[in-house]
């Protein structure tokens, strides 16, 4: 008994209405990636496992698909290990590539490896999937796409002026209105750290930090305290836990937490440049929000963090985020390399999109025309005209087989084909086409010339 075919939990197969969907997102991103002067880029779907281990921090580790190596791996696996049960040895002595955890961390390979040839500072854009063994969930999946740009060779907090832009921008062009980007500082977090005296515990701090919105105050406060944080110190951030407040009152509780971390101050200069330029310039839809527990799990960021939030009538997670990651390339010997960078997440956003019906009726329509097909001279005829159609960028088609005119005129109802040319002998004689609007029910019979001008 033939076997059911399946696909691994976390992937998706598409339908053609929905890669349509996925390639007018993709398109409308690439065109603004574009119009802000980014130039694409494209890197192997899987990289040397040393390449992405250790960039994510631990839990990051756990979630990256390991290649097993090719032949008889076994052969070359640490026995030890083997004896001993020792995963993680184990995975590094017959597993010498991996599945891309993201866009990032192959971009900074892709720089110190190729900086020769490139022109700093360098924005480059990347649309690609990328694999994490994560739990699947609504908008979680382990194969996905994500859509990135960054600036590396520049340290200007323009280019974080210009993210904000950016996201607006695509949004926008999206006619996705009330979306929500969230922007915080690295360096701020480090001055919570330093005023309470806890610089060590930076990584826990923060990691605590960024769950507030799904623990809530006490839960953060137990975990911290969990981790080694005292009482005492948590008393000195007490208000950080329950900031409110527009950008700049939010600044002015920061400014007093802050008074004493060069830090913390520092963040708080650069966090006030980006807001001031932002509201000069303006933002179409979106809006811009400081939120001190942002802290995004990726261990490279040092400057600005932004993560982006659907309109609040939709309840998804982020669809989008990034930030500063000041020596992302030193992790490959190349220092000094100061960059930025955002992502949009492609699956998010489409199920958002789905959710709003704000995906155009165009969207989806495919072919325009469909011509029967009544046998091997009546479709050539019907070639003919399906020729100068395409050459009038028409979407045309004939009906490959001679099939009975039920069976065709369903076939075209069920593809929601608009048009239906019927060209027998009698059309071919007198050098007309029968044109059927499948919609009214309405026909006519008319020359190519007519028929290109009606469907046009």
């Amino acid at each position: 008994m033939a076997q059911k075919p399946s696909i691994p939990k976390g992937t998706r197969d598409f339908t053609p209405v929905e890669v349509a969907k996925r390639n007018y997102i993709i398109n409308t991103i690439r065109s603004k990636f574009e119009n802000f002067g980014f130039q694409p880029i494209e890197t192997p779907s899987f990289e040397n496992s040393d390449t992405l281990m250790g960039k994510y921090g631990e839990e990051g580790d756990r979630l990256i698909f390991k290649i097993l190596n090719s032949g008889d791996y076994l052969k070359k696996a640490n026995e030890e290990a083997y004896t001993e049960r020792d995963s993680t040895k184990l995975t590094s002595s017959i597993s010498e590539k991996a599945l891309r955890y993201d866009l990032t961390v192959p971009f900074a390979r892709y720089v110190v490896q190729h900086q020769s040839e490139l022109e700093f500072p360098f924005k480059r854009y990347q649309i690609q999937p990328v694999w994490r063994a994560d739990r699947p969930q609504k908008g979680r999946f382990r194969e996905f796409y994500q859509c990135d740009a960054d600036v590396v060779g520049s340290d200007s907090l323009w280019q974080e002026v210009e993210f904000v832009q950016l996201y607006d921008a695509v949004f926008s062009a999206l006619h996705l209105e009330g979306t929500l980007i969230k922007i915080n500082n690295r360096k701020i977090l480090s001055g919570f750290a330093e005023v309470i005296g806890e610089q060590d515990k930076l990584i826990d701090f923060t990691v605590a930090l960024d769950k507030l919105d799904k623990i809530g105050k006490d839960g953060v406060q137990k975990e911290m305290l969990e981790k080694g944080i005292s009482a005492e110190a948590l008393t000195k951030i007490e208000p950080v836990f329950g900031l409110t407040g527009t950008f700049q009152d939010k600044m002015d509780i920061l400014k007093d937490i802050l008074k004493n971390s060069e830090t913390g101050k520092k963040g708080i200069e650069e966090l006030e440049f980006v807001e001031n330029a932002v509201k000069e310039l303006g933002l179409e839809t979106a809006r811009l929000e400081l939120d001190v527990t942002l802290a995004r799990g990726l261990n490279y960021y040092t400057g600005a963090i932004f993560e982006v939030g659907a309109p609040a009538r939709v309840k998804m997670g982020s669809i989008g985020g990034g930030g500063r990651y000041d020596d992302l390339t030193g992790i490959f010997g190349l220092k000094n390399m100061s960059g930025v960078g955002i992502s949009f997440g492609l699956d998010r956003i489409y199920l958002v999109l789905e959710e709003l019906n704000l995906f155009p009726e165009t969207v989806t329509v495919s072919t325009k025309i469909m011509f029967i097909n009544f046998g091997e001279k009546e479709g050539l005829y019907a070639l003919r005209a399906v020729n100068a159609l395409r050459k009038e960028g028409i979407v045309a088609e004939l009906y490959p087989d001679p099939a009975k005119m039920k069976k065709q005129m369903n076939y075209a109802n069920k593809r929601q084909i608009p048009f239906v040319v019927l060209a027998g002998a009698e059309e071919m004689e007198a050098q007309k086409y029968g044109l059927k609007n499948m919609n009214t029910g309405e026909q006519e019979k008319i020359n190519l010339e007519e028929l290109i001008s009606r469907i046009s």
